[in-house]
């Protein structure tokens, strides 16, 4: 099968449509309007508002009312796309292209919208204001939330000089959860029940975590879904850029960066989080994504016995270890070693099921060489069989588990086995009814095994 290179075309409903000799007015009246907001945001649009800054007295004022009332509702004419729970990501490049969208099934297609200039820049102002953030000359990039979660980049010229430009990663309504990764093959159950395993580590060690890959991969998804196996009693601290993780856990505090405001003072950023949390009393500390100087920070917290966990750009676990090991990381390797496994995962392209997302290969950091890091690896990714495989002779982390609770290493790899079929059996249940409260099935076989 040959992929078709032709972006498919993804059409949203017409919305009304004036006459062509009315269109301009409308237009001219909606910049009008737009003008008034900025300085009166609560303003009461009706037909007295529209009679006055109409210059066609033959205009429809209720038909005009109507098309404001859809165009201004939410985000405006993107609205049916924010609405779309198959949509990943929505993509406004300019005023002169069509919007792009990501879908969850068909990947990128092109849509039958086109925003004029100041649509866009009013939807980035609309965002820019719930978050308390502003976007000009002087700061021509925004990153920010909507209410749901979705992430939000946005740019205005110069430093993007065709035009505005709007980036929507939206988070589906319903969230993603382990049994939903397991479903669709980005991990197996196997995979699952082992990360179980080294999560919670049977009370007695808990593994030191980072998820690697590409952007779009689903490092942060499959981030967001393995935190379920967090014991209840732990103290979860989360720190990020822009809020992602969307972590059901009850003993949580969740912190974000703050941008200099327009006089540079006031920042907050990753590092100052981070060794804020150190206070916090963090039983884990979870990072959305490690890229700078935070991250010698968090290892260090981690060479101190703090648990943690992050994601990373990267395309192999080795470029993970270099990427950690120079700048603008510096994380000095015999730091680094305090590191125990390294999740790698890929978006690929399927023949049969087009744009898929895999975790294609689990390594563990056994420790250091003659200078060089060790890697032993635990799971691999075979795209002949669309299946990754448990590889490993031996773990040092579950023979460190083993240790610590008396067992053998037999022991473990058959407790993997019984939450592998627990998992198993949640799955087919998952795909009957969703199941949202992951936590609570997890502490339920836990009370099984007590009774």
């Amino acid at each position: 099968m040959i992929r078709n290179n032709k972006t498919r075309l993804y059409e949203t409903e017409t919305k009304i449509k004036l006459k062509d000799e009315y269109e301009r007015e409308y237009n001219a009246i909606k910049d009008k309007i737009i003008q008034l907001q900025v300085n009166n945001p609560n303003l009461d649009i009706d037909e007295n508002l529209i009679n006055r800054l109409s210059n066609d007295k033959s205009l429809d004022t209720r038909e005009v009312l109507k098309k404001l009332k859809l165009d201004s509702e939410g985000y405006g004419r993107i609205n049916d796309l924010l609405k779309d729970d198959d949509l990943e990501e929505i993509m406004v490049i300019n005023d002169k292209n069509p919007v792009y969208v990501y879908h969850r099934q068909k990947g990128m297609m092109i849509t039958n919208i086109t925003l004029q200039d100041n649509e866009i820049r009013q939807i980035i102002e609309k965002i820019a204001n719930q978050v308390q953030r502003k976007i000009d000359k002087q700061t021509p990039l925004l990153d920010a939330r909507l209410p749901d979660g979705s992430r939000i980049n946005a740019t205005i010229p110069p430093i993007t000089p065709d035009g505005a430009t709007l980036t929507i990663r939206k988070f589906k309504k319903t969230p993603i959860t382990i049994f939903d990764l397991i479903n669709t093959n980005t991990i197996s159950s196997h995979l699952a029940a082992f990360l179980w395993m080294i999560i919670e580590g049977m009370n007695a060690y808990s593994s030191n975590i980072i998820i690697a890959g590409g952007t779009g991969s689903g490092k942060t998804t499959t981030l967001n879904c393995i935190c379920s196996f967090i014991p209840s009693y732990e103290r979860v601290i989360t720190i990020e850029d822009t809020m992602e993780l969307q972590i059901k856990h009850q003993h949580i505090i969740r912190c974000e960066t703050r941008p200099p405001n327009i006089e540079n003072q006031g920042e907050i950023t990753m590092d100052m989080l981070l060794k804020n949390s150190l206070r916090q009393r963090p039983d884990k500390i979870i990072v959305g994504e490690v890229r700078s100087k935070e991250a010698n920070t968090l290892f260090g917290a981690l060479n101190t016995g703090h648990s943690g966990m992050g994601t990373l750009h990267a395309n192999s676990s080795h470029e993970t270890i270099t990427r950690l090991n120079n700048p603008p990381m510096n994380v000095p390797k015999i730091m680094i070693n305090s590191l125990d496994f390294i999740i790698m995962q890929k978006r690929l392209y399927n023949n049969m099921k087009g744009s898929i997302r895999r975790v294609t290969e689990v390594v563990e950091v056994t420790g250091m060489e003659l200078d060089n890091l060790q890697l032993n690896k635990i799971y691999e990714y075979d795209p002949n069989t669309d299946k990754i495989e448990f590889k490993a002779i031996s773990c040092n982390v579950l023979n460190k588990i083993a240790l610590m609770k008396g067992l053998t290493y037999k022991d473990i790899l058959s407790e993997i086995d019984r939450r592998e079929e627990y998992l198993i059996e949640k799955v087919k249940k998952n795909n009957e009814h969703h199941i949202d409260n992951v936590e609570k099935l997890i502490d339920d076989y836990y009370n099984t095994l007590n009774n």
